[in-house]
């Protein structure tokens, strides 16, 4: 993108042709953090995401921080500050952090948090120090995006709900056999999104769940069976596809997902619609 290019970004309403909510940027000569299961060789820049939605006809963006970066999103909020009509981020912050830095993230585009909780032990997320940090999310309409293994998020979303804060999935829930009904702890999982509670999915990374395409559209049945509609379903790529590059690609992942959403206007809803309502793109 040449500077004109991104003068024009910033000043310019951009037509929402599709939303990519979830990639990641990095390079690999930024600080990693000490606790960490993978750090990556190659560098994964803003341009060259944005290079692949260019390419698939899309025009829109979220950057999750990467786990191996830790609690410095400066790279990620460079980014958003250059592109700030593209991209919005998810940053990885640590909950005792103040509103001034919150309010920091959110004006350079930040519009929640994640925690990366794939084998590692669950806080108390109702004790003081998580309910006010939630809270402060959700008085600025930030989510809590969550990375976690199917089998015991209802045992904890119940508590951060109750801050008041949005939640979101991340891809299909992390299962490596599908998500079983009859799974007591995936049908108390379900029975959470028949609920109604604020609670997204992302139907992504299927890669991920070790699920084929056929695999993939039985879990996005049952989600689509349990909300009762598509308006809690999100769509990213996952680029660039950490630990599974040999595997998979953008381009790979944009097929996979029009053969999962080959009805148009479910497609649309989970592109378009829906995180623009949720991100306020």
């Amino acid at each position: 993108m040449t500077k004109h290019d991104s003068q024009k970004d910033a000043s310019s309403p951009i037509v929402i042709t599709g939303i990519d909510t979830h990639a990641h940027i990095f390079r690999t000569d930024l600080p990693m953090a000490e606790q960490r299961r993978y750090a990556p060789e190659y560098n994964a820049q803003a341009t060259e995401f944005l290079a692949q939605l260019a390419d698939h006809n899309i025009s829109h963006g979220v950057l999750v921080q990467p786990s191996f970066l830790g609690t410095d999103n400066g790279f990620m909020l460079t980014a958003l500050r250059e592109h700030p009509q593209r991209l919005k981020g998810i940053a990885v912050v640590d909950p005792s952090i103040s509103d001034a830095e919150l309010d920091e993230l959110g004006k350079a585009g930040v519009v929640g948090i994640r925690l990366n909780l794939i084998k590692k032990t669950l806080e108390d997320y109702t004790a003081p120090l998580w309910q006010s940090f939630f809270s402060k999310l959700a008085q600025r309409n930030w989510v809590v995006e969550i990375q976690r293994e199917i089998d015991d998020l209802a045992s904890f979303l119940p508590a951060i709900l109750e801050s008041g804060v949005e939640i979101i999935i991340d891809h299909f829930g992390r299962t490596l056999h599908g998500i079983q009904t009859s799974n007591p702890a995936h049908r108390d999982f379900l029975d959470l999104l028949s609920s109604g509670a604020p609670i997204w999915t992302k139907i992504s990374a299927a890669y991920r769940c070790d699920a084929n395409l056929e695999q993939a559209q039985t879990m996005l049945a049952t989600l689509r069976s349990a909300y009762g509609h598509s308006d809690l379903l999100l769509w990213g790529s996952d680029w660039p596809n950490t630990q599974f590059e040999a595997q998979t690609d953008y381009p790979s992942q944009y097929r996979f997902m029009e053969a999962l959403l080959p009805n148009m206007d479910e497609r649309n809803k989970i592109l378009i619609t829906n995180p623009s309502k949720l991100f306020a793109f």
